[in-house]
């Protein structure tokens, strides 16, 4: 050997190496070289040491050695060399060996060149085949040695072949151990018994024979065929079969529309009669709006080893992999109801090979995979790699990273590449991917490499863009008949039996009938959550929020009550000690008591709260305060004190997340949550509220309209931050417009509550009325701490939450000339302005839902002020943007004018940025704003 100091044996890229052979010492001494040995012994021996040396300073030691070139002398027989050539090449396989895996069942591709996989590399020659060496822990057989050619035989068979597994980038050495254990004995192939075979058989023939089935008779209708990805099929059998063993109660998957009607039918067993009618338009639906068949949902309960199983198929938009974040909230929700048991409640995502390294959400969630608000244990991914994107089937094309499977890396997922053509290996990955999150509590990953027989649709020719390719799938004679032709062979199946389970299978087809349906019927689930109680309610149906007085300054007593020893911020101080005042009745209520008091009122009740988003915790504009920090705390983990989760003995749970910085995997997360947990107040606060700009998908295609499209209620409630203040175009305006633009067909409330006693009715409203329907709050930022934007206990106590808050000034009604419409910040500043200028003639309303619309309560005002002949919609929001348009659209503020008065609109001028960026200039268009309201007017729109 050289000196240690430039010996690539020791340091740079194989510094792993040493940590390898280090364990295989810990574990069995006699697995290593002698001299290596001798080595590992002297530092057991050292002053201090115990038996198991810390990694960090054997490393450390190596590079003292190396420095001081004491240890090369001792190691410079060729017989060492050698050995730890044998150990770098079981390295290298570990690490390389799936690059040579026989994956793809196309065989489209060439082996890559890989020097570290080839004896050559390591010095040795044909005749060293046959010499013996010490295996390490390279577990394929009990003896600790072997010669190298069975050292090499036995490391192709296990990382070469149908599976090329990923794990090495594992810093747990316990967890890459662990999957050594499980492949390496067996060399990565599965020994299955007879019935298990046949099984595979019947899960292939099934996917195989529903797509021929589908294809001829309803011929051109798009359905997404699974057709060279059968495996599929395999997979799923062998995941939900392995995880009810494993204890697993709750499944919830998430796919796209690729395969999604076999999964729906061989899977959940989704009646083939029921499909039907939905390919020929009969199926009856009472939705408003329904969706096409491969994207609807699906629940059932399966038997398993290890008993019933619930199975969840989530409905899903096209928008592709956005459904994934949903997913895992709705399964932290089920395992929240099992005690926090992540073992019982599993996530199956199922992705498709562009989409999964395309679409950023996945790096999202994988991002917040192990924190503590949204940890679900780890999800079973399967990517069914049609080794195609639509029309992108070069690679140069379809990414910059050798596998699309790459991002996973990032969370430390093992990642097992399969072939799909070999459904036993496929069987033997799922069976270990489900054992290993059991295990570990982590994402795993299996790529399933098949192909797509037919085009991105039905309808589509791939031969016009992939001539090369599909020529290959073209003589593909499919995974089904090879394997039957295999299972024939070996006599595990009679030569007809293959053909005889398809046209059983086909039969039953015609009679609308599975011939395996592994539905169970009539089955009673302990954790399933009843919905009834919140179907078919009204958005008009009453609900008593007010909290007894006793009962609110007992609530603020616990909200102020801060353990002894524990040092506040002098911020954070002062803000107590203002509460304790509000809570006594001595100083009026802001914005963030009376936001902490429905929390405390509610959790008080029974109803769990959960609150998450960027700096949330603390608020945004350090108003909230639901966690306060000692400023003495000793470690950074300790030190945190939440009043909220300390009310009262047996109260309501009370969560509060500062959420990493992601909005679409947030906020999809929080609406799957919500879709499973109806008793719980479910929050997703934005920083700004324009940051709700990068979760519109979820928005748009979940939250307005997943009523609509699926029948599924969730009482999720946005508090997105609105206000004009000179703050730029990315830090005023929350978009209200576009949430007005999706506002139809009752699918949610859209509001601006300008008061404390507003925002503490309106949350205890989302709870209290039956109704599960999402809640958009324009929240304030400036009024946060506005000395006017005040309420009383007394307002909390009695009352709920006004739609419309009419004239609060003593004006006499009857000399009343105009009223000026308005909602959120900018009714304070109207107000500031008539008080400054002394005018009495005008009135003030605030319309503080704006959907579902108030009209009778604004006609209610309206009827007041009999001599008001103009009626102003005042908004600090552009003429283009704001609430305008659809006021107008809808004629809502129309219908609720008296005959002869005349509507017009002051605002800002139409603009393409939703505010100016320069303060003065900001200023100035605030002040025409306010001033415009009482000055003179245009013509007008007469009623």
């Amino acid at each position: 050997m050289k000196p240690f100091l430039t010996n690539s044996y020791l340091f740079g890229s194989n510094a792993p190496f040493i940590e390898e052979l280090y364990e295989t010492y810990l574990e069995n001494p006699a697995g290593v070289p002698d001299q290596w040995r001798d080595y590992f012994d002297q530092l057991q021996n050292m002053p201090g040491a115990g038996r198991d040396v810390a990694h960090a300073p054997v490393i450390a030691s190596f590079a003292q050695m190396a420095k001081q070139s004491k240890f090369a002398a001792n190691t410079n027989g060729v017989a060492d060399k050698r050995q730890v050539g044998v150990l770098q090449m079981i390295n290298a396989y570990r690490f390389l060996g799936n690059r040579w895996a026989q994956i793809d069942p196309l065989k489209r591709q060439e082996r890559p060149a890989i020097p570290e996989l080839e004896p050559s590399h390591y010095g040795f020659t044909e005749a060293d085949l046959s010499a013996p060496f010490a295996i390490g822990s390279f577990q394929f057989q009990q003896n600790p040695q072997a010669t190298l050619r069975e050292i090499l035989e036995a490391l192709r068979q296990t990382y070469c072949g149908s599976i090329g597994a990923e794990y090495m980038y594992i810093s747990d050495i316990a967890q890459k151990r662990w999957i050594q254990s499980r492949l390496e004995p067996i060399r990565s192939t599965a020994t299955l018994p007879t019935e298990q075979k046949k099984r595979i058989l019947e899960r292939l023939t099934a996917a195989e024979t529903l797509e021929k089935y589908l294809h001829t008779r309803y011929v051109g209708q798009k359905r997404f065929s699974l057709e060279g990805g059968e495996s599929a099929i395999v997979a799923m059998d062998n995941l939900i079969n392995t995880a009810g063993a494993q204890g697993v109660q709750d499944i919830v998957i998430g796919m796209a529309h690729r395969g999604r009607l076999n999964v729906l039918v061989n899977t959940l067993g989704k009646s083939p009669s029921t499909l039907f009618s939905e390919f020929e338009g009969k199926a009856a639906s009472d939705l408003t709006a329904g969706d096409v068949k491969y994207h609807m949902g699906f629940s059932s309960d399966v038997n398993t080893a290890g008993g019933p199983v619930h199975l969840t198929l989530a409905f899903n938009p096209s928008h592709l992999e956005i459904v994934n974040p949903v997913v895992l909230g709705s399964v932290f929700a089920r395992q929240k109801r099992r005690d926090g048991k992540q073992e019982q409640a599993l996530p199956i995502l199922i992705h498709g090979d562009a989409a999964v390294a395309g679409q950023g959400i996945n790096q999202e969630i994988l991002n917040f995979s192990q924190t503590r608000g949204y940890g679900v244990g780890g999800a079973v991914h399967i990517i069914i790699n049609n080794q195609i994107g639509f029309t992108t089937s070069d690679p140069r094309d379809a990414r910059s990273s050798i596998y699309c499977t790459d991002i996973f890396k990032m969370a430390e997922a093992p990642i097992f590449h399969v072939n799909g053509d070999d459904p036993e290996a496929v069987a033997l990955v799922c069976q270990l991917a489900v054992e290993f999150r059991q295990t570990f509590k982590k994402d795993v990953v299996i790529d399933l490499l098949c192909y797509r027989k037919l085009g991105h649709n039905e309808a589509d020719e791939p031969m016009v863009t992939q001539p090369l390719m599909y020529k290959k799938i073209g003589q593909h004679p499919g995974t089904r008949k090879l394997y039957a032709d295999k299972l024939v062979g070996q006599g595990v199946c009679a030569a007809d039996e293959p053909e005889q389970i398809i046209a059983s299978y086909r039969e039953h087809l015609d009679r609308g009938e599975l011939l395996y349906n592994p539905a169970l019927s009539g089955h009673t689930r302990k954790y399933a959550q009843d919905w009834t109680p919140f179907l078919k309610k009204d958005y008009t149906d009453a609900a008593d929020t007010t909290v007894p007085m006793a009962e609110l300054k007992r609530l603020s007593a616990r909200l102020t009550d801060i353990p002894a020893g524990f040092t506040l911020h002098p911020t954070v101080s002062r803000v107590i000690e203002n509460r304790k005042a509000m809570g006594a009745g001595e100083r009026p209520l802001d914005w963030g008591m009376g936001e902490n008091l429905a929390y405390a009122s509610l959790v008080a009740q029974g109803y769990g709260v959960r609150v998450s988003g960027q700096d949330c915790g603390r608020g945004t504009f350090v108003h909230r305060h639901a966690v306060l920090h000692d400023q003495n705390r000793e470690k950074w983990d300790a030190g945190s004190h939440v009043p909220l989760k300390n009310i009262q003995e047996g109260q309501a749970p009370f969560v509060v997340i500062d959420s990493v910085l992601s909005e679409a995997g947030v906020l999809g997360f929080e609406y799957g949550y919500a879709t499973a947990e109806p008793n719980e107040l479910v929050i997703w606060e934005a920083q700004f509220g324009d940051f709700g700009n990068g979760a519109q998908v979820v928005i748009d295609q979940f939250i307005s309209s997943g009523e609509a499209k699926w029948g599924r209620l969730a009482g999720i409630t946005m508090l997105l931050p609105h206000g004009y203040e000179g703050q730029g175009p990315e830090h005023s305006s929350a978009r209200l417009e576009r949430y007005i633009q999706l506002s139809a067909e009752n699918n949610w409330q859209v509001t601006v509550p300008s008061t404390p006693a507003q925002i503490f009715h309106l949350l205890r409203r989302q709870m209290i009325r039956p109704l599960r329907k999402p809640l958009v709050v324009m929240t304030p930022k400036s009024l946060l701490r506005h000395k006017d934007a005040v309420s009383t206990l007394e307002e909390l106590a009695n009352g709920g939450f006004q739609t419309v808050i009419g004239e609060v000034d003593k004006l006499d009604a009857k000399k009343v000339k105009r009223v000026v419409l308005c909602s959120g910040k900018i009714y304070y500043e109207l107000a500031a302005e008539r008080h400054a200028k002394g005018i009495k003639d005008v009135a003030i309303v605030r319309i503080e839902q704006l959907y579902p619309f108030p009209d009778e309560a604004l006609t209610a005002e309206l009827a007041k002020f009999p001599n008001a002949k103009e009626v102003v919609w005042c908004q600090e929001e552009p003429e283009n943007q704001g609430s305008w348009y659809f006021f107008v659209s809808r004629q809502h503020l129309s219908r609720s004018l008296p005959k002869g008065v005349s509507l017009h609109l002051v605002s800002r001028p139409a603009a393409a940025s939703p505010a100016v960026g320069y303060y003065a200039k900001h200023n100035a268009q605030q002040k025409e704003v306010v001033e415009g309201a009482f000055g003179p007017l245009d013509q007008g729109t007469a009623n």
